[in-house]
């Protein structure tokens, strides 16, 4: 029986450093907190939407960056978020007339000022978009797959804001 105890050991042992091997080889890191301005300590956000997958994630990543989230009265700068879009457009319709590929388009435009209106981030867009194949016996699973889609592009655009306002010095 302690054979086979000392065994199971080493074997688990072995498995998480060829886990953390596998890992480290593939480039895989944990990602940093984004260095973003001091002038963004405190922070209004005005978002077309506040509710959307987007806007949730993006509120949630300035938090987890030492961002506090306040009101304007009480914001040392403003994050504007004009356009906050997701767009689905037909690519192909089958000899049925139904539509056979979609594309799901989101477009964030953003940028960053000063209460008094000094421009500290000069407006940026950012674009993602994703082809979804529809298949009229898995009706269930493509609205499953879309939803997936739009939120992951949610989530890479509300990286990819954070990102940038951590790049873009003022």
């Amino acid at each position: 029986m302690r054979k086979g105890r000392h065994t199971s050991r080493h074997a688990a042992a072995l498995a998480a450093l060829l886990g953390a091997l596998v890992l480290a080889g593939c480039g895989f890191h944990l990602q940093d907190p984004a260095e973003l301005p001091p002038e963004m300590a405190t922070l209004d956000v005005v978002v077309q939407n506040p509710y959307s997958p987007f806007a949730r994630r993006l509120l949630i990543l300035l938090e987890q960056n030492g961002v506090s989230v306040v009101e304007r009265e009480a914001a040392s700068a403003i994050l504007e978020i004009p356009v906050n879009s997701v767009v689905k457009e037909i690519l192909t319709i089958g000899d049925n007339a139904r539509v056979r590929e979609y594309r799901i388009n989101h477009e964030v435009r953003f940028r960053l000022v000063e209460p008094g209106g000094r421009v500290l981030v000069e407006e940026q867009t950012l674009r993602q978009s994703r082809v979804i194949s529809f298949d009229e016996q898995d009706i269930l699973g493509a609205a499953q797959e879309e939803e997936f889609l739009r939120k992951n592009m949610a989530e890479n655009l509300a990286r990819l804001v954070i990102r940038r306002l951590g790049t873009a010095g003022p």
